[in-house]
């Protein structure tokens, strides 16, 4: 065993065993790669990735590879899930270098952590175009020992790039609303309007992106984007929750992994189009989704792990897919390979009740138990939106659940930790762990009227102003001031596959700032929106929910303060229409400058509309609000 036999991600422990003499992140590599003179070769994946898988079997466990890389390298092996700075740093270098990323991604540095040369998947001998692994090694190692000065130039040079790429220079204002018709209408024009979506294969699922069209009332992409996610492949027609992505264009085929951070993004984009569309289908889908994430994602502590794997046994896909005379109808049957098949179409519940049945008595893929913070959030806000929304309390309890597992075991004085798992908590939170978990805990106070959820979701928000924030470029870094530093620190701003820290977190900051009157978390937002001027242009379907944050901003402020429950009459009234540019407060209390004063009205729980402050009457009597429908 190496020395990741004492980590805690499964994906470093899935290679404990391998006879490469790996090193986790951290000093002790660094000082051997400095004292012995050799460059580092620096791995990067995750336990759900199938080609991570493919990798390992063929290099990683191969002893004449791992001979090649103990001799000539010293090789640490990371997360990056765990730690999404060093993926996010090393993955810009090989897009610069090759022109595409992707994991696994292996990059080469010199002992000061500094890259020059760098890929994604390597096959062990020379193939499609693909320069063999071993070759690699041999190429590298003779030219660190021949050719320093080309490594020292290349590498450099890199750095410089890399260092000028986390240097972003702002707008002169915040963009206006000529922005957002801008983006739609280029969201149009690059739309597959056969299948639904963008772009052609692989097709990922555009949660952000739907979420931003959805505010728009954009019907016709949103229809077919979600009927074609949905139609099965990518989606689980048996199971719930959706993989994650499709190697095709038609949603068939997919990456067999499923994430938490889809399925709780995905959950959430169909019950927004639930309540626009009116389709029936989408609530069904909401409710498999989230059963899903219950049943195979839900940890004992509240919280939720990582993924499911791709692989069963070694095999891609092998519990997902279905072979003949397995049960599955044959009408229904895809093919996929190795003779076995998906399926897609409409099953009826009780058919869908037998396939499912006859597919637990199959070995399922291993589970990644890690715990991550802002995939954490994210489960969070669609639990407590959905349970809502569809009168799920059960969902709403689960919520608080995780929550409480978000601000417990996985906060260290007060604090958010990155990763949990086997009662460790690891690695200081990033922004976008702070910004995820400040929204899931916005949303639960609007689903339970609880207090202490939104006065937690303010004290994240202030604590990450002070850890993340650039008092003079504006935005806010990915990692905290104290934290490590890489050889680049860095602001993010595209979505990829989660919502942009910075573009979630100018979220959060409009909606605390009009609940709490906070014009310097609405100037903050703002300093985001300034830095994410050009991306919203020139890329939306990268900038989703900086769309979602523009969209947002530039409504008329609108404010919702009610006093008592949640489950009275007047409150499920006013809430009974999908009002996203909307904020909302629960009271009584004066903590809150959105409810200070506000009172029952002779007993009775009120609502007052506000907008920035200024309150109509209170409504106590549902009926005002009987033009809501959900």
């Amino acid at each position: 065993m190496n020395r990741l036999g004492i980590e805690t991600s499964p994906y470093l422990l899935q290679h404990a065993e391998n006879p490469v003499d790996w090193y986790p992140w951290g000093s002790e590599a660094f000082a051997r790669a400095t004292a012995e003179d050799k460059p580092i070769l620096l791995s990067i994946g995750y336990m759900a990735c199938h080609w991570c898988h493919v990798m390992e079997r063929e290099s990683f466990e191969d002893q004449a590879t791992a001979d090649l890389m103990n001799e000539h390298f010293v090789c640490i092996k990371v997360d990056r899930e765990e730690r999404p700075d060093v993926d996010s740093v090393y993955m810009d270098a090989v897009v610069s270098l090759s022109g595409h990323g992707g994991w696994p991604m292996t990059v080469f540095l010199t002992p000061d952590a500094r890259p020059f040369y760098g890929g994604t998947y390597f096959p062990p001998e020379s193939r499609h175009g693909l320069p063999g692994f071993k070759r690699v090694l041999e190429s590298l190692a003779d030219t660190w020992r021949t050719k320093r000065g080309d490594v020292e130039e290349a590498a450099s040079g890199l750095t410089e790039y890399l260092q000028a790429a986390a240097s972003v220079a702002g707008a002169p204002g915040v963009p206006e609303r000529q922005v957002l018709d801008t983006a739609a209408s280029a969201l149009r024009e690059g739309f597959d309007y056969v299948w639904g979506g963008w772009g052609r294969s692989p097709k990922f699922p555009p949660a952000c992106t739907l979420e931003f069209l959805l505010r728009r009332d954009e019907r016709e992409l949103t229809r077919l984007t979600l009927d074609g996610m949905a139609a099965g492949g990518m989606y689980d027609v048996v199971g719930g929750g959706f993989h994650r992505y499709s190697v095709d264009e038609r949603w068939l085929v997919p990456h067999f992994e499923k994430m938490l951070y889809d399925n709780a993004q995905l959950a959430l984009a169909y019950l927004h189009g639930w309540r626009v569309h009116k389709a029936e289908r989408y609530r069904e889908i909401v409710e498999e989704t989230i059963a899903y994430m219950l049943r195979e994602l839900r940890l004992p502590t509240g919280g939720f792990a990582s993924a499911q794997d791709a692989d069963t046994d070694g095999v891609e896909g092998l519990t997902f897919t279905w072979a003949p005379g397995e049960g599955a109808p044959d009408k229904l049957l895809e093919p996929f390979e190795h003779g076995r098949s998906i399926i897609r179409g409409q099953i009826d519940p009780d058919e869908r009740a037998q396939l499912f049945a006859l597919r637990e008595l199959r070995p399922k893929p291993a589970l990644d138990d890690k715990a991550v913070a802002s995939w954490n959030g994210l489960a969070l806000a669609a639990l407590a939106e959905c349970g809502r929304v569809l009168e799920r309390p059960e969902w709403i309890d689960a919520a608080r659940s995780a929550a409480s597992f978000l601000l417990g075991p996985m906060s260290s004085n007060g604090r958010l930790r990155r990763t949990w798992r086997d009662g460790i908590g690891k690695g200081d939170g990033y922004l976008e762990d702070y910004a995820d978990v400040a929204n899931g805990l916005i949303e639960l106070h609007v689903a339970t009227g609880e207090i202490r959820w939104l006065n937690e979701a303010h004290r994240l928000a202030s604590l990450a102003i002070e850890l993340f924030g650039d008092d003079e470029g504006g935005g806010f870094f990915h990692t905290a001031a104290d934290a490590e530093k890489l050889v680049a620190r860095k602001k993010t701003f595209d979505d990829h596959p989660t919502p942009s820290g910075n573009a979630m977190f100018a979220y959060v900051l409009i909606r605390l700032g009009r609940i709490y009157g906070n014009t310097d978390f609405e100037e903050r937002a703002e300093g985001v929106l300034r830095l994410l001027a050009k991306g919203l242009e020139t890329a939306p379907t990268a900038y989703g929910f900086g769309l979602v944050a523009l969209d947002l901003y530039l409504a008329s402020p609108r404010e919702i303060a009610i006093v008592g429950s949640p489950l009275s009459d007047v409150a499920r009234a006013a809430m009974a229409t999908w009002d996203p540019h909307a904020v909302v407060a629960y009271g009584p209390t004066d903590e809150i400058p959105l409810l200070e004063g506000k009172t029952f009205v002779d007993g009775q729980p009120a609502v007052y509309v506000c907008e920035r402050f200024a309150c109509q009457a209170p409504i106590t009597d549902a009926a005002a609000f009987s033009g809501n429908v959900s």
